[in-house]
């Protein structure tokens, strides 16, 4: 998953970290989330090739009680290796599946706006609420726009 975070940022994906991204701080960075899957507040799912992940992509859970309908898709990622392949639309389908079968209703999620990502949500059925200008730094360090994304799932019977 480390291999994974390094090789999605130092390839210009902007999912929350600056170039270049060493092997040390994303294990780190991965390893902090363990508390969070431990108490439920967040899913990670991945998708191995082997002894190597190309991707992955989570949901995280809101701790109010006034918002358990709801969850953030983030860090879906996928390796600059595996791009063009349908692997980001796999993965987003499994966690919106999820989503429903846990009784979510929305989710939401941002991306860097003028992303390859933005192609993937708008043609996945996400609909765009608007673009915060200079949200985030680009894995450079330059700032650019986020665009804010949200879908509503169907419920199913199951629930979280």
């Amino acid at each position: 998953m480390a291999d994974l975070l390094v090789g999605t940022v130092n390839g210009g994906a902007s999912v929350g970290f600056l170039a270049p991204l060493g092997r040390e701080q994303a294990l780190d960075w991965w390893q902090e989330r363990a508390a969070d899957v431990a108490a439920g507040r967040l899913v990670v799912w991945a998708a191995p090739d082997g002894d190597r992940v190309l991707g992955t992509v989570s949901l995280a859970f809101p701790g109010k009680p006034n918002s358990r309908h709801r969850a953030e898709l983030v860090k879906l990622m996928v390796h600059p290796d595996a791009r063009g392949r349908g692997l980001g639309r796999g993965l987003l389908a499994t966690a919106e599946a999820a989503a429903a079968a846990a009784g979510i209703t929305l989710l939401h999620l941002d991306t860097e706006t003028g992303s390859p990502a933005e192609q993937l949500y708008r043609s996945s059925g996400w609909t765009p609420i608007g673009a915060i200008p200079d949200y985030a730094a680009d894995p450079g360090g330059v700032p650019r726009p986020t665009t804010i994304y949200y879908k509503r799932v169907p419920a199913t019977a199951l629930t979280r």
